[in-house]
């Protein structure tokens, strides 16, 4: 525990603001993405550049508090912040500097997706990403990341090249392949359980204008359309991302009257190239399917795409979400999807299936700590509103559709998308054969396991 001198000292040793219980600002600064979860830390750290950082772990270890680790602010289960101890907060540090000539880009550890967007636009180039741009690059890329680019460039985490961390003791190294290997291969998809990572060097591509949309049927075709789109998806060109979800309509502007409050089926779609060779790649595929309500596709820049449904999505809202990892879509597993998407308790719940393959599985199985590169879909379930009052009517439909469709899926999922009480089963599903290798990697370089406040590896 602290008292009030050993928090002047830690004021006194940062740049940044410092926020105890006392601090007017206090319940804004704590206040989480996922609206369900409310934590109350003990003091708050908004680091201003890395000796912050370093100043915060040192003062969080040293007075042996739990210690949580908040960059963008976006994760799901509430783990960028922690009951009673320290958060350290790096939403403040969103530098981002491009090399266009190297192609690579230089992020700190607090950018959203966004911010790296906005830098990498300018120069014709892009760092495959997400889906919302508000979502915090440093959990995505630990993680993983899957998104729109994700099929023709990989993951986000395929394209880290080098990252900067400040360990558990304090001090600070960088991870390459050239320095600490051992931790950069942990750090492509074991999470933030190493260090507090202030800086990711990435490798960006050549992506400006896409041929891009929302693609909307009447979800009484859903069973065709999945059909259809699982068939597809292996003959797709690598340049085409596309995810298909089951949803509602939302009752709110940008879309069509007649169609608000209807369950539909999205494919969301995103073409790196000309419209005419988009038109081409989903031929095939929409030509087997019935009229949609809705065609939104349209040429737009890379950045427009990616903060699309940002709107949608504001901070605040109640959240509650499970995942898997899918390596087949048999029908029987189509109707078990079609009978829980019926029952959606509010406007907002959906279920996405997101393609992981092409560039991701042409990389190794141990070349990264993401383990998973035999599946074809990372699968999320997302109970969403924005009224506490319906926290566990959306809690209890995504546990029952997960349920449903659980014995079809693989035993692991995308870190990002589980919940912090899915247990240790889950986490050595989710790594297969590289988890033995990410503990060694913990036990190097976080061995009292002092960042425990994520999906945690135990040393």
């Amino acid at each position: 525990m602290t008292d009030s001198a050993s928090m002047d000292v830690l004021r006194t040793g940062l740049r940044g603001q410092v926020i105890d219980r006392a601090d007017p600002s206090y319940d804004a600064v704590r206040s989480l993405y996922n609206g369900m979860i409310d934590k109350r830390p003990l003091v708050i750290a908004r680091c201003a550049d890395v000796a912050d950082v370093i100043a915060a772990v040192n003062y969080g270890r040293d007075n042996r508090l739990p210690i949580a680790i908040r960059c963008g602010g976006h994760n799901g289960p509430g783990l960028g912040s922690v009951n009673d101890g320290l958060m350290i907060d790096m939403s403040a540090m969103r530098g981002v500097r491009v090399d266009p000539v190297a192609r690579t880009v230089r992020v700190d550890g607090g950018c959203t997706q966004g911010d790296v967007d906005h830098a990498t636009h300018a120069f014709g180039l892009a760092v495959p990403a997400g889906v919302l741009s508000t979502t915090g690059i440093a959990g995505l890329t630990l993680s993983g990341g899957t998104g729109y680019l994700t099929r023709k460039y990989g993951l986000t985490s395929d394209n880290l090249l080098e990252a900067d961390v400040v360990l558990a003791d304090g001090s600070f190294i960088t991870a390459s392949r050239e320095q600490n290997a051992d931790l950069l291969w942990a750090l492509r998809g074991g999470g933030g359980n190493f260090g507090v990572v202030t800086s990711f060097l990435f490798q960006a591509h050549a992506v400006s204008a896409v041929f891009a949309g929302p693609i909307v049927f009447d979800q009484a075709h859903a069973r065709t359309i999945m059909q259809r789109y699982r068939d597809f998806l292996a003959q797709a060109p690598e340049a085409l991302g596309i995810f298909v979800g089951l949803k509602t309509v939302l009752s709110c502007d940008p879309f069509p009257m007649e169609f608000r409050g209807k369950r539909m089926c999205l494919l969301m779609c995103c073409f790196d190239g000309t419209e005419a060779d988009g038109r081409k790649a989903l031929a095939p595929l929409l030509e087997q399917l019935p009229e949609p309500w809705f065609n939104w596709m349209s040429v737009m820049a890379y950045p427009a795409l990616q903060s699309m449904f940002d709107a949608l999505y504001p901070k605040g809202m109640q959240w509650y979400w499970r995942g898997d990892f899918v390596k087949t879509l048999s029908d029987a597993a189509i109707d078990a999807h079609l009978g829980q998407a019926a029952k959606t308790p509010t406007e907002l719940c959906l279920m996405h299936l997101y393609p992981i393959d092409a560039a991701v599985h042409r990389v190794g199985k141990g070349d990264t700590a993401w383990n998973c590169r035999d599946a074809t879909w990372s699968m999320v379930i997302s109970g969403i509103d924005p009224d506490p009052a319906k926290a566990g009517a959306i809690t209890q439909w995504t546990k029952a559709y997960w349920d449903a469709v659980h014995p079809f899926n693989l035993g692991g999922a995308y870190p990002n998308f589980m919940m912090d009480d899915e247990g240790e089963a889950r986490l050595k599903a989710t790594f297969g054969d590289n988890y033995d290798r990410l503990v060694v990697a913990k036990r190097k370089y976080d061995p009292t396991n002092l960042f425990r406040v994520n999906q945690n590896i135990r040393p």
